[in-house]
């Protein structure tokens, strides 16, 4: 499996072919962003989690994305 994660911006569809190219290999995966919004739109907070801890999405690339284009995150 690989190591990377390179997401590129579902606005970008010619970065995503050229990084897939460049950089498509057994240590790195290039992928285009699926998110489409947040899946949580609570106004309030739940009485009680079901879980302790947040396991997915640790770091906000949304600016990445916004800015750069893509976003380079380690899995």
């Amino acid at each position: 499996m690989a190591r990377l994660l390179l997401i590129v911006s579902r606005t970008e569809p010619s970065r995503f072919t050229y990084l897939k190219h460049v950089f498509g290999s057994e240590s790195v995966d290039v992928i285009i962003d699926r998110r489409t919004e947040e899946r949580r739109q609570r106004l309030e907070r739940a009485s009680s989690e079901r879980r302790r801890h947040e396991n997915r999405r640790q770091r906000d690339i949304t600016k990445d994305l916004q800015t750069y284009g893509w976003a380079l995150v380690r899995r």
